[in-house]
C-alpha cells in the first residue's frame, strides 16, 4: 500500500513539473482512465493524446487526502484547470487508482465544479 502511494506521489510530481512522459512511465501500457460521466481512455497512447490538449499547461492541484488499501489508492483534493474559455477554474476531484505490478492500471475519476 505504501509503495502504491509513493508511486502516485512520484507520478503527481511529474505532472506538476509538466513531465507527462515521466508520469506515463508509472502507468501500464493498457491503462484505462474512466472520467465518470464524460469519457473513457484506453491505453497509454490515448492518455498521452488527451494530456497533450487537456494539460497544455500543467494542472495545479492539491491532494488533501491520499488513502491506500490493497491495490487501490484514492486521492481527494482540488485541481485548477482552464475551462472552455481558457479561464482558470477550480474543481473538486476524487481519483481512484487501481495498481497492477507497481504501475497505475486504471483510474476512475470524479471531477466536479463545486
Amino acid at each position: 500500500m505504501t509503495d502504491n502511494k509513493t508511486i502516485l506521489e512520484k507520478a503527481n510530481a511529474a505532472i506538476r513539473a509538466g513531465n507527462y512522459e515521466g508520469f506515463l512511465a508509472h502507468c501500464t501500457d493498457d491503462t484505462q482512465w474512466n472520467f465518470v460521466g464524460e469519457q473513457t481512455l484506453r491505453g497509454k497512447e490515448a492518455v498521452r493524446t488527451w494530456m497533450a490538449t487537456a494539460y497544455e499547461q500543467p494542472p495545479v492541484f492539491l491532494v488533501k487526502h491520499l488513502i491506500a488499501e490493497a491495490d487501490f489508492v484514492t486521492a481527494l483534493g482540488t485541481i485548477t484547470l482552464p475551462d472552455e474559455s481558457g479561464k482558470a477554474t477550480d474543481y473538486a476531484y476524487c481519483d481512484v487508482w487501481r495498481f497492477r505490478d507497481g504501475k497505475m492500471a486504471e483510474l476512475t475519476a470524479f471531477v466536479i465544479k463545486p
